[in-house]
């Protein structure tokens, strides 16, 4: 039982990893997709009133593709890389924390950021729900161009 559990461990980790790598590679929406079943839930925490990729649930991959393509048309991501990882096997759940520099594309203002991610994957380690959390403060003083740096 245990080495069923640390091996489970062991595969929700990679497969975390790998998505997470895929988007901060920018890897082709085919690539970013494989990584979730059809009835995935994207959802970034954080007031609508301060980014629009926040503050709701995106159902299945048209809403995936929603979330990606106003995350994509917002901001930019650079240098983004984990940090820190936790997997629990019997949830099926991974706790990821990242670091990233966030550009605001229609001001060019950019910030240093650490976020935290949970996943939760199904029985074929696809990700089923991907909850965020970041900074929606800073995100939303570079979309006004007041981000003092």
């Amino acid at each position: 039982m245990a080495d069923n559990l640390a091996q489970k461990r062991q595969h929700l980790i990679r497969a975390a990893q790998s998505s997470i790598q895929a988007l901060a590679e920018k890897k082709p929406p085919d690539v970013i997709f494989s990584f979730f079943p059809a009835h995935i839930i994207i959802h970034e925490h954080g007031l609508q009133q301060l980014a629009p990729f926040l503050g709701r649930e995106y159902r299945g991959i048209q809403g995936a593709e929603e979330y990606f393509t106003v995350l994509a048309s917002t901001i930019a991501l650079e240098n983004g890389r984990l940090v820190g990882t936790f997997a629990d096997p019997e949830e099926l759940k991974v706790s990821v924390k990242g670091e990233a520099t966030f550009t605001w594309t229609s001001t060019g203002q950019s910030w240093d950021e650490v976020w935290t991610s949970l996943l939760e994957f199904d029985h074929e380690y696809k990700i089923k729900m991907y909850e965020i959390w970041a900074s929606p403060g800073a995100a939303y003083l570079a979309s006004k161009g007041l981000l003092n740096r």
